[in-house]
């Protein structure tokens, strides 16, 4: 009687192209971007002015390269219910463009490397807090809070903060108040950027049993807590006019931004007491709007004399 050998078929080999765009989204590059976007504006109003543009990239790409760590070692951890959820089946480790260790090797090459970097390019505290949004957002939230609290946005997306200190420290080496004031703004705006995400994907969280707001609470719920966390951003938003001396340009675009989102944020509620349907992604984009605009004015108003 003969030996059945069974035959495997190896899998197919993945091109130099497709498995770079899979490193690069390991990254998260849109969430990286909206990181970017509060990192430089802090850059000028640090400055008070044009910053040296050399410390600008060099802060830039250090924190791609942290932000990009964070969401890798993330990807990694969350591999399992990310082949679950509709919203992440298509991430390289599901598809299988890129294997655990791949990836677990590229979070600590990233995470390794933009402490180096910064370190040299920058000081040592710009270095310092980088490894601490590292540590905030994988250890935190990753494996601590997001599976075990409807809070896990909250004190996860202090990660988020970091790169606005980050800015400011590798400009003028040390921390003041207006840093900590934007630190608070991004950390108040987290919660209603993320919360009506969670309302739109509510069957995704829950099928995986990640406890996000929208899964453990209806959508009058979570919309009024989307509204007080807006009126709380705003507010926030404005403190910085007095202690960092901002003029007309950051005081009219934070009032009136401010306004717009807090009018989403009430319009997102009206809908879902109506029980029509609340647009919850309407919000989420508008977060990102309001976010960009208003560290856009943070970034002009040192610039101009008014």
């Amino acid at each position: 009687m003969g030996v059945v050998v069974e035959s495997r078929v190896p899998p197919a080999r993945i091109g130099f192209r497709r498995k770079f765009q899979a490193y690069v989204a390991l990254t998260k590059p849109r969430v990286m971007e909206l990181l970017l976007v509060t990192t430089i504006p802090v850059m000028f109003l640090a400055a008070q002015g044009v910053p040296n543009l050399w410390l600008v990239v060099a802060t830039v790409i250090g924190g791609a390269m942290s932000a990009g760590s964070a969401a890798a070692f993330n990807c990694y951890i969350d591999r399992d219910i990310d082949k679950i959820m509709a919203r992440t089946k298509n991430r390289p480790l599901v598809t299988g463009e890129l294997t655990p260790r791949e990836a677990y090797v590229f979070s600590w090459a990233l995470a390794v490397a933009s402490t180096v970097w910064l370190y040299f390019t920058t000081n040592w505290l710009a270095a310092a807090l980088s490894v601490a949004a590292i540590l905030f957002y994988v250890l935190l939230y990753t494996l601590w809070l997001k599976r075990r609290t409807q809070q896990n946005i909250i004190w996860g997306g202090i990660a988020g903060c970091f790169p606005v200190l980050i800015g400011w420290a590798a400009v003028t080496g040390s921390l003041d108040w207006a840093p900590f004031i934007l630190f608070g703004v991004v950390f108040l705006w987290t919660p209603p950027h993320y919360w009506p995400l969670s309302m739109k994907y509510r069957d995704d969280y829950k099928s995986v049993g990640v406890p996000m707001l929208g899964v453990t609470r209806g959508r009058a719920a979570v919309g009024l807590q989307v509204i007080l966390y807006a009126w709380a951003t705003v507010a926030c938003s404005l403190l910085l006019i007095p202690v960092a001396h901002m003029g007309l340009v950051y005081t009219v675009t934070a009032l009136a931004s401010g306004i717009w989102f807090v009018y989403e944020t009430h319009r997102l509620y009206a809908l879902a007491i109506r029980h029509e349907n609340p647009s919850p992604m309407r919000v989420f984009h508008g977060s990102i709007t309001y976010l960009t605009v208003l560290f856009l004015a943070i970034a002009i108003d040192p610039i101009l004399p008014f």
